[in-house]
């Protein structure tokens, strides 16, 4: 006789897991000091889950502060290959997000602001110089994790009406005209190399991200939300129209809702066709969620409820695909079931409809299902921490107090 499945833990009991398995910090490894200052993999991500914890209650300020004070350990970078989740920028985040602690990081946050506002400038100038060269660009220079676009989240929360900010903003407007490269015009967001970061003979001409981690989805998701508000630049409307244009046209039928390819290659580019031969995990990183987000954001900025309504229809349509949600194997945030469900939860707060919060609940059993501690690394993007950080949204159906999805574009 065969025993019924469990069912799965209530979220907020499994957050309690979670963070016992996070319970203390450890030194990152000797050979790589730079983990402690990672958003992605090292302490700076985990301590958001106890931030998150100690403002709801449900954990201490003492905690979240020891695993703050292992993420500023040593040498912290603010080179040129830095960004929203490595070095300065990271741990600026961090401190931001912790500012409404009772032990207040206000002096070293300062500080901070200043390398990032100094990053900024000095990488918007080389964006742009690039640009006036005809030479395309690489992910690392626009993406959300190491590029400008994550740059510009962390200067929106911080420092909106900054200087740095403008001067970001004024770089993505002018990557989203098209550039002319040997010889070929190109969407200004065409990188030289493949998918991977790499030069492949495949992609010898390198392609188009879609996506909204690497891809122009990112750029999008930063754009509207500065326009949502109220902080703009010359151009960045029509900019946000050009993008939306963009996604339109490259918007794919499916029988069971609209979905969008992860990237074009030089051949998709000339035949107007993908590839992709149907549609990808349904994730925030690549796939329909974060497009729709992305869709949906800049449709509220640009005050088009019909653009809003095919974006919040397209998400539905996913998020109701047994076949899309198959595809899911994780549960972390970036492509895993954690991403899913904080992006709908986010849509679901702007949608004109009811749809997509009716699904709410079902997206948190499956979460709750698949979340088990110890099954990933102990990490924010890919790991336990960002698994029981969206477990916390679910449980308590409420904004995050210490806004950690913001370094994510979809709050």
């Amino acid at each position: 006789m065969s025993t019924p499945p469990r069912p799965p833990a209530a979220p907020a009991d499994l957050v309690e897991l979670f963070a016992a398995a996070l319970d203390r910090p450890a030194p990152p490894p000797p050979h790589e000091p730079w983990q402690a200052h990672s958003l992605a993999e090292g302490a700076a991500g985990i301590a958001l889950l106890h931030l998150q914890r100690a403002y709801t209650g449900h954990g201490t300020w003492q905690q979240a502060h020891a695993w703050i004070t292992t993420a500023a350990s040593g040498d912290i970078s603010a080179a040129d290959n830095t960004g929203l989740f490595l070095g300065v920028p990271a741990l600026a985040f961090l401190l931001h997000a912790a500012t409404g602690s009772p032990a207040r990081y206000e002096e070293s946050l300062a500080t901070l602001d200043l390398h990032v506002a100094a990053l900024a400038r000095r990488r918007s100038a080389a964006a742009l110089a690039r640009i006036t060269r005809g030479q395309l660009p690489a992910f690392a220079e626009y993406d959300i994790f190491y590029g400008l676009t994550g740059i510009g989240a962390y200067l929106l929360r911080r420092d909106p009406v900054g200087t740095a900010l403008e001067q970001v903003l004024d770089y993505l407007v002018a990557l989203t005209r098209p550039l002319r490269a040997d010889g070929h015009q190109l969407p200004g967001w065409w990188v030289a190399h493949d998918p991977h970061g790499r030069m492949s003979s495949r992609y010898a001409g390198g392609h188009g991200n879609l996506g909204a981690a690497h891809g122009i989805t990112g750029v999008l998701l930063l754009l509207s939300q500065a326009a949502r508000r109220r902080v703009t630049v010359a151009g960045q409307l029509d900019a946000i129209a050009a993008l939306c244009a963009w996604l339109t046209a490259w918007r794919q039928e499916g029988t069971s809702g609209p979905w969008w390819p992860e990237h074009l290659s030089p051949a998709d580019l000339r035949t107007g066709t993908t590839h992709q031969s149907g549609p990808g995990r349904p994730s925030w990183c690549y796939g329909t969620p974060g497009i729709a987000r992305a869709g949906q954001l800049a449709a509220i900025a640009l005050h088009d409820h019909q653009l809003q309504r095919e974006f919040e229809d397209a998400l539905t349509a996913c998020v109701h695909d047994p076949a899309q949600l198959d595809q899911i194997t994780d549960t972390g945030l970036c492509h895993g079931w954690a991403g899913l469900y904080q992006t709908v939860w986010r849509a679901s707060r702007d949608a004109l409809t009811p749809a997509l919060r009716a699904r709410l609940p079902g997206l948190a059993k499956a979460l709750a299902r698949h979340a088990r501690p110890g099954t990933a690394g102990p990490g924010f993007l890919d790991g336990d921490a960002g698994t029981a950080l969206a477990l916390t949204t679910a449980a308590n159906d409420a904004a995050p107090t210490c806004g950690w999805d913001a370094c994510l574009l979809i709050d």
